[in-house]
């Protein structure tokens, strides 16, 4: 335990070592003109804590945008097929999806911080060996080493990072961390292209290795060793209606925002003769409305519950998406803008909550395990996203096939995600939704 994490005694230690402990919550203060409490101000420490394992999640983000936009150019370099490269995608998120559950577990046991950086050192060691690999075949065994440092690091940086906050106020967090996560995405392909032009396809894995750095500074400076030890709250079922119904969001909201990108990218380079940076860059309108809409999903769950926001985002995109897919509707115009700026805020406003609704649904000594099965949601829905799309297009990228695809998404989120969103907390609901963290 380094001296920095020991030394911290702050109110949000407090807060995560004994949440039961109402003593130990930020206080509420009740204003003069009406009912509506007003929370005094949360602990600098929870604020560093959220950027600290904000920035190891959003290098998670960085490392997928980052590397595929430099596959054409490991294919020109190693003297492989450009088909073959899908593999370094594919060992990556592999090795990703089968480390998170046992992950989750271990972050439960022996804390956020421990396993942020095994974690983290797991993933430089495999991107410094990247830069190096000489074979397809070694850079595909690297890319099985990042993606199991990164399956250890996603349920830590989560629930580190929400846990100097109280069930509360943790969609304010979660907003932030939602946003990060579309920064990520929008500069992992300017970042990739730039130093793949510049200095080779190697230059994408080297740049990882200071960011991971730089992250593993940050979770040692900021995020304190804590092991819950409560034993009381082990007989609390982690998987219990409203984690199962956030994660089956989670998992849609990934279907249909992979599935979307793809088709787009797919059909503006294919057959609108878009270049691979024209195509990105008019998918960033969409990325920067996510990222918008994380924080007002943050603010509304916070005081309305998850509910309001996963209904709204869900039919936010519903309505986008159906507009896109009316046959004779524009594809690739400025038109096209329109229909997309309701798709892009309401897949922004489904991040916070689910992952709110299925944390506070949880005491602190099961968020690491909770955290890990959102993960595998979202990647499992990001494969089944991408699987279908590639199937809606297997006849080739034609207008017809997009259309057809987009009303299926369409049809998906209005009748899938509005009765799933049910499921989540109400403003009403809010007291039962944190009662499972009183036990013990």
């Amino acid at each position: 335990m380094s001296s920095t994490g020991s030394s911290r005694t702050d109110a949000g230690d407090r807060l995560e070592r004994n949440p039961t402990d109402a003593g130990n919550r930020p206080k509420r203060r009740r204003t003069m003109g009406g009912d509506r409490p007003k929370h005094d101000p949360l602990p600098r420490s929870a604020w560093t804590r959220l950027a600290a394992c904000t920035g190891a999640a959003a290098l998670l983000q960085l490392d997928g945008t980052l590397i595929t936009v430099a596959l054409p150019s490991v294919a020109r370099g190693l003297h492989v097929s450009s088909a073959s490269t899908a593999v370094l995608l594919t060992a990556y998120f592999g090795a990703y999806a089968l480390l998170l559950l046992p992950g989750g577990a271990l972050v439960d046991r022996f804390g956020a911080r421990r396993l942020a950086l095994i974690g983290l050192g797991v993933f430089a060691v495999g991107a410094a060996a990247g830069a190096l690999s000489s074979s397809m075949a070694t850079l595909i065994l690297t890319r099985v080493i990042q993606g199991a440092g990164a399956g250890l690091v996603s349920p830590a940086a989560l629930a580190g990072a929400i846990s100097g906050f109280p069930a509360e106020r943790r969609g304010s967090a979660l907003g932030i961390w939602g946003a990060s996560a579309g920064i990520s995405n929008l500069l992992g392909p300017v970042l990739g292209g730039l130093l793949t032009v510049a200095f080779g396809w190697r230059a994408d894995w080297w740049a990882l290795v200071p960011l991971t750095a730089l992250a593993l500074w940050a979770i040692v400076r900021q995020l304190p060793t804590i092991v819950h030890d409560d034993t009381s709250e082990e007989k609390h079922p982690s998987l219990n209606p409203v984690v199962l119904a956030a994660t089956l969001i989670a998992a849609l909201t990934f279907a249909v925002m992979i599935g979307s990108f793809y088709l787009a990218e797919q059909y503006l380079q294919r057959a609108a003769g878009y270049s691979a940076l024209g195509a990105s860059s008019a998918l960033v309108i969409v990325a920067l409305l996510v990222g918008a809409g994380a924080p007002l999903a943050g603010r509304l769950a916070d005081s309305s519950g998850e509910r309001l926001p996963a209904v709204l985002g869900f039919v936010a995109a519903g309505v986008g998406l159906l507009v896109l897919g009316i046959p004779g509707v524009s594809l690739d115009s400025v038109v096209t803008i329109v229909p997309l700026i309701p798709v892009g805020l309401g897949l922004g406003l489904l991040f916070v909550p689910t992952s709110r609704a299925a944390l506070n649904a949880n005491p602190l000594a099961f968020h690491g395990r909770t955290s890990a099965v959102l993960s595998v949601g979202r990647l499992g829905g990001a494969a089944v996203g991408a699987g279908l799309a590639g199937i809606a297009l297997s006849g080739g990228p034609s207008a017809s096939a997009v259309h057809h695809a987009l009303l299926l998404a369409a049809a998906l989120c209005i009748v899938v995600g509005i009765p799933a969103s049910s499921r989540l907390g109400s403003g009403a609901s809010r007291r039962s939704v944190l009662k499972p963290s009183t036990g013990g």
